[in-house]
């Protein structure tokens, strides 16, 4: 039996509509992530009403469609990297099925393509740095997202963000994929975002219209999951503290006032485009996943 507090959680009439609880994979998870996470207030939340519930989800899509192709939206510094690294270990070790993940940062252009895109748009502060669309290698995006849902062995580019004093670069390394997954989590702040009919803001309206090219990556996912803030605000914060972990482990990275001014550019594109999803879940301030009461 899952537990009450389990129960209490707001993914759960989710699970129970589509009959996709089952106790003993629920125990086994939650077991398994509780050795693999660090220890801390929010642990058993975020295990019990975001982690396990949402890989049971996909586990049952995943029985449906193989490879599930999954996009999850989620804004910067609200932990996409650890629950996607937690669903991926999920799946291998309790499951028993092979999952990949990969995040639209990986695609970042190169150091000296993003310079170039700079250059071609002076003054625009969207563009100067990365992050928004229009600093992204679509192609390679779309060719490696293609040959994981065909099955077909691919090279995951990884991107350095420590590089250049924390401006960014491609890596050297790749990470190899043979053959083929039950699985592929797609990760990114601005990912499954689409053009707005209108914009204020003509600086704004130059990345809303390259947003138009990432429907090369949309087209490749079979499903959406939208992670959201009560306040935009939210993601200042968690950029900081990101930054500053960095920093800690002794990479290079910036300061918390070139942080704030690089995330406060983004917080436009939060209130201009939103993510349509078939699962949406908020989080507050300490990424806590929120009940929703009528």
């Amino acid at each position: 039996m899952t537990t009450p507090f389990a129960r209490s959680g707001p993914l759960w009439p989710v699970l129970e509509r589509a009959g996709a609880v089952n106790a003993s994979d629920w125990k086994h998870a939650a077991t398994w992530l509780e050795h693999e996470l660090p220890d801390g207030a929010n642990r058993d939340l975020r295990i019990h009403w975001l982690t396990v519930p949402l890989a049971m989800w996909l586990k049952q899509r995943a029985s449906q469609r193989s490879p599930l192709m999954v996009g999850l939206n989620a804004p910067q510094g609200a932990g996409k990297t650890t629950l996607t690294r937690s669903l991926v270990g999920v799946f291998s070790h309790v499951f028993g099925l092979r999952a990949v993940s990969l995040s639209v940062d990986d695609f970042y252009l190169r150091r000296d393509e993003q310079l170039a895109i700079a250059a071609r748009h002076p003054g625009n502060r969207y563009l100067e740095h990365r992050g928004y669309p229009g600093t992204h290698d679509v192609p390679l995006g779309a060719s490696v997202l293609a040959a994981l849902r065909d099955g077909r062995d691919v090279a995951l580019p990884r991107y350095d963000k420590s590089a250049h004093g924390g401006r960014g670069d491609r890596s050297a390394d790749v990470t190899w994929v043979r053959g083929r997954v039950d699985l592929v989590l797609f990760e990114g702040w601005m990912l499954g975002f689409k053009p707005a009919a209108s914009v204020n803001d003509e600086a704004l309206a130059v990345p809303n219209e390259l947003l138009r090219a990432y429907d090369a990556w949309d087209s490749l996912l079979d499903v959406f999951v939208a992670l959201r803030m009560q306040s935009v605000e939210q993601v200042v914060r968690w950029r900081i503290e990101a930054e500053q972990a960095m920093r800690a482990s002794g990479r290079p990275g910036l300061s918390d006032a070139e942080v704030e001014d690089y995330v406060r550019r983004f917080l436009p594109a939060y209130h201009l485009w939103r993510a349509d999803a078939a699962l949406t879940l908020t989080l507050d301030a300490e990424r806590r996943p929120l009940l929703e009461r009528a």
